[in-house]
């Protein structure tokens, strides 16, 4: 049975089985096969064509590791837990940010802890500068959930006028070429951070602040699932948001 995923993929990235060939080091004809035939490659060439096409690989390959592969390579995504987020070391968070060299994405509410340093709207500013896409979702302040929110930890309005205090502190970065913000009104059950690969996932509890709640350091590993489900919530998000003018 023909490869559809594999062979959208080059579609949609302009790419032929020979450019594709070419850039990890294989005959065109074993990429036309992987293609034409289905056929599974080796881990090791799976792993250079997702990398290439910026996809996961159990996506082309859904069948090319067991169960018990993939629960293995998503355990080893875990790189740290913290109890709560105030227990993050503070400059782990600045590390995130400037290890990324593709991707730099923010989903919360209000990320107030954030925004009031103004080392990382610097930092942040910084990347885009270098060509890093830097995508920042903030809580629209006037949504249904951040009403909720704000009820359930027991601050009420508070909640929005964060999210607004947030937006006049990212004022001068709102500004920046390459820096995008959006405002979302979903439910939030967890605040995602990214740089990269990498992501700091800010858990959210039910009656407590985030500050309060735990925090998966996660780090993409071939094969793993648990990063490519948070980027992917990300995504959604981020496609069902309104720009901020």
């Amino acid at each position: 049975m023909p490869n559809e995923r594999l062979r959208a993929a080059l579609l949609e990235r302009g790419l032929t089985p020979a450019s594709l060939a070419e850039s990890i080091g294989v005959d065109t004809k074993s990429v036309e096969r992987w293609i034409s035939l289905g056929r599974t490659p080796y881990r090791r060439h799976r792993y250079s064509v997702a990398a290439r096409l910026g996809v996961d690989e159990t996506y082309l390959w859904p069948e090319a590791l067991t169960r018990e592969q993939s629960t293995a390579a998503s355990e080893s995504e875990i790189v740290a837990l913290y109890p709560n987020r105030w227990s993050v070391p503070r400059d782990e968070w600045k590390r995130l940010f400037s290890s990324a060299e593709r991707e730099i994405g923010i989903l919360v509410y209000s990320g107030f802890f954030l925004a009031e340093d103004a080392s990382v709207a610097r930092l942040l500013a910084e990347k885009a500068g270098a060509g890093v896409r830097v995508r920042i979702l903030l809580g629209d302040p006037d949504s249904p959930a951040v009403a909720q929110r704000g009820i359930d930890e027991g601050i009420d309005d508070a909640m929005a006028a964060k999210i607004r205090n947030v937006i006049v502190l990212y004022k001068s970065l709102r500004a920046v070429q390459g820096v995008e913000f959006r405002l979302h009104g979903t439910v939030l059950y967890n605040s995602i951070y990214r740089g990269d690969d990498q992501l700091l996932v800010n858990t959210h509890v039910y009656g407590a602040p985030a500050a309060n709640a735990p925090v998966f350091n996660l780090r993409k590993v071939a094969g793993g699932t648990m990063v490519t489900t948070y980027t992917e919530s990300f995504e959604r998000v981020w496609d069902e948001a309104a720009p901020l003018d």
